[in-house]
């Protein structure tokens, strides 16, 4: 039994995505991954499913604000998934940690990201805080 957080047809419906049966399966791997994952981490997982169409698909969900991209400063961008459906404010903001020896990165739910005051006039739209060190598995 999937929480509704889990389950892949109830949060693309919330995002407003239809649910095929490969966006099903991509949002699925994302889901269980527990970790942002790169476009070649997602081909892996999920190697009977045509490159394209993992493009494709990750393209609609980001346009229906259904991952999170980050870059974290590694040479390929993550995507995780947003359980947040709402359009002005992502409640599902939270620290990631890239690992400078394996390469992974993860989500760190319990720490919210910081607030940022920005000067005035500047308005921000995304925010990407990473943190960079040694994972516990490579420590």
């Amino acid at each position: 039994m999937h929480t509704r957080e889990e389950d892949p047809v109830a949060l693309m419906q919330e995002h407003g995505v239809k649910p095929t049966a490969n966006r099903i399966l991509i949002l699925r791997a994302l889901l269980g991954a527990g970790r942002p994952l790169s476009m070649t981490e997602i081909e892996t997982v999920l190697e009977s499913v045509d490159k394209s169409i993992i493009s494709r698909t990750l393209s609609v969900f980001r346009e229906a604000r259904l991952l999170h991209v980050l870059a974290d400063g590694s040479e390929s961008i993550r995507y995780e998934v947003c359980h947040c459906a709402a359009e002005e404010e992502d409640s599902d903001r939270h620290v990631h940690f890239h690992c400078t020896s394996c390469g992974r990165t993860f989500c760190l739910q319990e720490l919210p990201v910081p607030s940022v005051t920005l000067p005035e006039g500047y308005l921000a739209h995304h925010v990407n805080f990473i943190v960079e060190g040694i994972c516990p598995d490579c420590l």
